[in-house]
């Protein structure tokens, strides 16, 4: 997701753990061949063999409406060494549509299938290619066709997004539809949208017929999400992350955040992490109450610092 899932967070929830596989944030192909620069930007993870520290595989995400460039940027992604290549065609923002973009496509099927066919050709047999789709732009009437396009292009498996362009990010997310989509193709598919919870994650399931799920805002909330899945899938009893067990990641974030982003980024994105948490952990919403006032660097790392003393203190 973009300006969120970065490659910072990616690192912090993948020590968690449960994850199987990252996607990128998206990478936008406007005409021009992109260097590697730009994509080890996006996704420092190609120099660790295409994981992330934890051992999680990434797949990279590019997302563009022209099948020549895409093919050309694909190919020069895959040879840094990514574990597969997905295409967006879900992407809701204005200026993503605008220009062609993103959940645009999925009124245009055929330019859907030029696009993942062009990538398929242009990268190694042995890469996945895979792609990323909405229900629709304004309504899902041409869902299954988007998703046959997809398939017929080469995508190996698809996730779906259950929501059209239009209803945005608004609950609810409708998996019932999903079940006509798995129907019409034959690769796997992978449900996604509102999955905040276990128990959403359940329904999720039984409402759309998928096992695997995509995780977005769901897991940066509750970092803990994906192991209660595996939990509930092995037959344990779940057992929620403690808020003492997340502080030290909370300080391992800030840390990589003044590593790796520039100064004006930094206190914003442990903002929006902690504003998020706020849905899964109250001690999250005593955090960002301090924390939301703070534009100091060295206040706020002096903040963390102390919040893992607190912690440590508390256990010992």
């Amino acid at each position: 997701m973009e300006g969120l899932l970065d490659f910072v967070l990616r690192d912090v929830l993948t020590r968690v753990g449960g994850v199987d596989r990252c996607v990128s944030e998206f990478i936008r192909v406007s005409g021009n061949l992109l260097s590697d620069k730009t994509f080890v930007r996006y996704i420092p993870e190609l120099n660790n063999g295409g994981r992330t520290l934890a051992g999680v595989p990434v797949r990279a995400q590019l997302l563009g409406s022209d099948p020549v460039s895409m093919a050309e940027n694909a190919a020069r992604l895959a040879a840094l060494g990514p574990e597969g290549i997905d295409l967006n065609f879900g992407c809701p923002a204005k200026t993503v549509n605008r220009h062609g973009g993103g959940a645009a496509l999925l009124r245009e099927p055929e330019t859907i299938a030029a696009v993942v066919a062009a990538v398929r050709r242009a990268v190694p047999a042995h890469l996945p290619v895979s792609a990323k789709m909405r229900l629709g732009y304004d309504d899902a009437g041409r869902a299954r066709e988007c998703a046959q396009a997809m398939e017929q292009g080469g995508a190996c498996e698809l996730v779906v997004h259950a929501r059209t362009k239009q209803d945005g990010y608004r609950p609810p997310a409708y998996w019932e539809q999903i079940p006509a989509i798995r129907a019409a193709v034959r690769v796997p598919v992978v449900a996604n949208g509102e999955i905040w919870t276990l128990a959403d994650a359940l329904r999720c399931r039984a409402e759309s017929g998928c096992d695997a799920l995509m995780l977005g805002r769901g897991i940066v909330a509750d970092p803990g999400l994906a192991l209660a899945i595996r939990a509930h899938d092995a037959g344990a009893e779940p057992a929620p992350l403690a808020w003492s067990a997340l502080v030290p990641q909370i300080a391992r974030f800030w840390d990589l955040v003044c590593a790796d982003l520039d100064p004006p980024q930094r206190a914003g994105r442990l903002k929006q992490w902690l504003n998020l948490l706020r849905r899964r952990y109250p001690e999250a919403q005593q955090a960002f109450d301090q924390v939301r006032v703070m534009t100091d660097q060295r206040a706020i790392t002096a903040w963390v610092r102390q919040a893992v003393a607190d912690q440590e203190t508390s256990r010992s």
